[in-house]
């Protein structure tokens, strides 16, 4: 009861912020509060220029870091608003005002233990860049090393607790009162939200996700990212190589400063082709301002707070989806969905075959470089209460970031489809990876794996018919076909692999 006081009298305050602006249609369309929204018009005075994206940006910077987070998120749910308004919050800007320079200086030395003086040569006070989570001051190692430190903002991980709660009250009022969101899954959303923060506020786990992305591109002379000061890192601050560099969106910059960008461009497509299908550890905050070009042309991405990882199975999806989208085979599209469990069993193929065809020939009629594959997909990944497809939380920061590193694209060369450059290497990685020489090289290694084991897999089968006696000698209901017992098919499975395993 204390929780549900204390969220609606929350609710009613950000309500207020969002009727100022004239962009109460998100609490609108859930239709959970009707008369709180209604007081909320009555008593606010309105402030309305702009598109109903833009007014929902200004009112969700002006509710906070936290909500303006909520915004980047939204930006990925075109099924939950149109798609302009989630076009406007995708530009939504989380420049915030500063904290004071002497907070900073005391987070850092909270944090690392020792005074900014014997950590750093020089500190600049003025920050650089102030967003949703920190803030970063450049500085100065004693060794001489150029670097950026990444402060938290105080109090910040209570600030996004107290949201958080009501959001997650949000959610279940929704999913209780009004079915057809359920499919949206508003619940599972928040919660996907929620650990992204989590991860986000942990500024370890930001210099691990550095040095892993940096690590899987070891040798590559065209993508790169900072080293990761560890000695001058900890929970709340994180500590980096300053990247010297030009905005990989500043197209005019870069052809004069000597670089191609079409070059840029193709190093660009395949470093996101292989963080998504070959690593399946992909940087998930990929805008124009979170990626340098240095002078050797090298592209060196930035802030680290947000990473997405794609399992086996899935990045199989994505790349099977989006080839078939590629040559414009909606069957085989329709039929992916259906593989991956995404479209109920019980609706026709043909039919969601059809339905692909429409909202993909009408793109495929343009120009390559006129082509979205990723609003193509992301309007897939919506398409229709009609086949009561279940939203994937966990696709929706792998479609964000499409979009964006599609935006980037379009910026350094606008006559060029970075999916199509992409397309080769997707289906050459789909044919090593799941083609019929690659299926049995698994199962080869699968069985030695299995028979090396030795005397540890002869005792599990012991192990297994000891327990096959024990059953035997117990009183035994009469046997009943289609009672097929585990063990049962362990033992024969392990014989089976055992004689297989001779031949190899």
């Amino acid at each position: 009861m204390f929780r549900a006081l204390r969220n609606f009298l929350r609710l009613l305050r950000l309500a207020r912020s969002l009727a100022r602006h004239d962009a109460l249609f998100p609490l609108e369309a859930l239709n959970v509060t009707p008369g709180l929204i209604a007081f909320a018009r009555l008593i606010s005075r309105r402030n309305a220029a702009g598109r109903p994206g833009q007014r929902l940006a200004r009112a969700l910077q002006e509710m906070g870091p936290s909500f303006i987070k909520l915004g980047q998120a939204l930006s990925t749910r075109a099924d939950i608003l149109s798609e302009q308004v989630a076009d406007d919050l995708a530009e939504l800007q989380d420049h915030l005002p500063p904290f004071p320079a002497d907070r900073a200086r005391r987070i850092i030395e909270d944090e690392l233990g020792r005074p900014v003086a014997s950590l750093f040569a020089s500190f600049e006070d003025q920050p650089v860049a102030a967003a949703s989570i920190a803030q970063v001051h450049f500085a100065l190692t004693p060794e001489g090393k150029e670097v950026a430190v990444k402060v938290l903002r105080p109090h910040i991980e209570r600030d996004f607790a107290a949201d958080l709660d009501l959001l997650y009250w949000l959610a279940e009022l929704v999913e209780a009162t009004q079915p057809q969101f359920r499919r949206l899954r508003p619940v599972a959303s928040v919660r996907a939200f929620a650990e992204m923060v989590r991860i986000e506020m942990d500024l370890r786990m930001e210099a691990a996700g550095c040095e892993e992305l940096g690590e899987n591109f070891a040798g590559d002379p065209g993508y790169r990212t900072p080293e990761v000061d560890w000695e001058r890192t900890a929970q709340r601050v994180l500590t980096i190589e300053r990247v010297r560099g030009i905005p990989i969106d500043e197209r005019a910059a870069l052809i004069e400063a000597g670089h191609d960008p079409a070059e840029i461009l193709r190093q660009s497509a395949e470093a996101f082709f292989y963080q998504v299908f070959r690593d399946g550890f992909f940087h998930g905050d990929m805008h124009g301002g979170n990626a340098f070009v240095d002078a050797k042309g090298t592209v060196i991405p930035v802030d680290f707070g947000i990473m997405g990882r794609v399992e086996p199975a899935t990045r199989r999806y994505l790349a099977e989806l989006l080839v078939a989208f590629l040559r414009g085979d909606y069957r085989e599209v329709a039929a992916v969905q259906f593989r991956a469990g995404y479209v109920p069993p019980d609706k026709s193929l043909e039919t969601f075959a059809q339905a692909c065809r429409s909202v993909g020939r009408p793109i495929f009629g343009k120009p390559s470089h006129e082509i979205s594959i990723a609003r193509l997909m992301a309007q897939l990944f919506r398409v229709t209460e009609q086949f009561e497809m279940a939203v994937q939380p966990e696709l929706l920061l792998l479609q964000k970031t499409m979009l964006m590193a599609e935006g980037m694209g379009v910026k350094l060369n606008p006559e060029v489809n970075i999916w199509q450059l992409a397309q080769p290497l997707i289906e050459d990685w789909m044919l090593s990876n799941f083609g019929p020489r690659a299926q049995i090289e698994r199962a080869v290694k699968d069985v030695r794996g299995l028979v090396q084991r030795g005397p540890g897999f002869m005792e599990d089968i012991a192990v297994l018919a000891a327990a096959e006696r024990r059953k035997a000698e117990a009183p035994q209901e009469p046997p009943r076909f289609g009672n097929w017992r585990a063990a049962d098919g362990l033992i024969l499975l392990a014989l089976a692999l055992a004689v297989l395993g001779l031949f190899f």
